[in-house]
């Protein structure tokens, strides 16, 4: 097995400018991979990292207490935050910020279906290009394909969640109380945009790392196929 992995990685430096399938032509008996079995296995790679890492972020806590993607208040409302702690309302900054995060958590829910639509219209050529691509090429295709389509279904979920989970009255009051004090200037944030584009950043955030940990940790392929599409970038 050591021997055949050799002969792949020799082979790609050899004729790394040349078309994939021709390296894939002359793999050693019993590894030829035909166009359709490459791109699958990238398609369940991406399927894997979606299952794997954006399903977490939709559960309780999924953003707010992960601090790779967890939403913080933005720089206009930061000092926000600060004064209220400073007069004695960090319960009010916490309940806050707490909201921001759980919209966030409901919205990604509905990313699975947009990105299986993406992951469903990959070519042979896009599963090449990502396969000798960088450690996030997957995760730069799905940005691509997906971002605007995501955003149009996360801004009207995060709007509506924070009705839901009271956190527009919440940051109404929050806000409101802030326009009182005096000698501060009133701020008035759309916090359903800015949420809705740190979601986002979270959902692809947690899709690069899983990617990452494919491509570079032999144990995370758990399926044949994916052991045999990515024995051909190792």
């Amino acid at each position: 097995m050591r021997r055949k992995f050799g002969v792949i990685v020799v082979l790609f430096m050899m004729v790394s400018c040349n078309e994939l399938q021709q390296v894939v032509n002359q793999l050693p008996s019993g590894t030829t991979l035909g166009n359709a079995e490459i791109a699958n296995g990238l398609k369940a790679a991406l399927e894997k990292g979606i299952s794997d890492q954006v399903d977490k972020l939709t559960q309780t806590d999924g953003f707010f207490k992960n601090e790779l993607v967890k939403i913080l208040l933005p720089e206009e409302l930061r000092k926000v935050d600060k004064t209220l702690r400073d007069i004695g309302l960090g319960n009010l900054a916490d309940e806050g910020l707490k909201v921001l995060n759980r919209a966030a958590e409901d919205a990604v829910s509905e990313a699975t279906p947009i990105f299986v639509d993406a992951v469903k219209g990959m070519t042979f050529n896009d599963a090449k290009s990502i396969l000798l691509g960088e450690d996030n090429a997957a995760t730069s295709y799905l940005t691509q394909r997906t971002r605007t389509a995501l955003y149009d279904k996360f801004n009207p979920v995060i709007k509506s969640s924070f009705e839901k989970v009271g956190a527009d009255q919440i940051w109404s009051n929050l806000i409101n109380r802030y326009n009182t004090i005096p000698l501060t200037n009133d701020v008035n944030p759309d916090l359903t945009d800015y949420v809705t584009q740190e979601a986002l950043d979270g959902v692809f955030t947690m899709i690069a790392i899983e990617e990452k940990e494919i491509r570079n940790n032999a144990a995370s392929r758990t399926t044949d196929l994916l052991r045999r599409v990515f024995a051909l970038q190792d």
